[in-house]
């Protein structure tokens, strides 16, 4: 399966789902749908509803 990219529609930060979010609790290889969904964006706080896969 490829690695997806998901972007916070709020601020633009990025979730690649190959990289994980290792300092926010996210391990490496975590695909978006097993992300905890009270996970918010580590740089503005937004909801992962707020969150939309993007190509890279």
């Amino acid at each position: 399966m490829n690695s997806r990219t998901w972007m916070c529609l709020i601020c633009g930060w990025l979730y690649e789902e190959s990289e994980g979010a290792p300092d926010h609790g996210i391990a490496p290889g975590t695909p978006w749908e097993e992300v905890p969904m009270n996970w918010t964006c580590p740089e503005c706080g937004a909801r992962k509803d707020d969150f939309e896969m993007v190509q890279i």
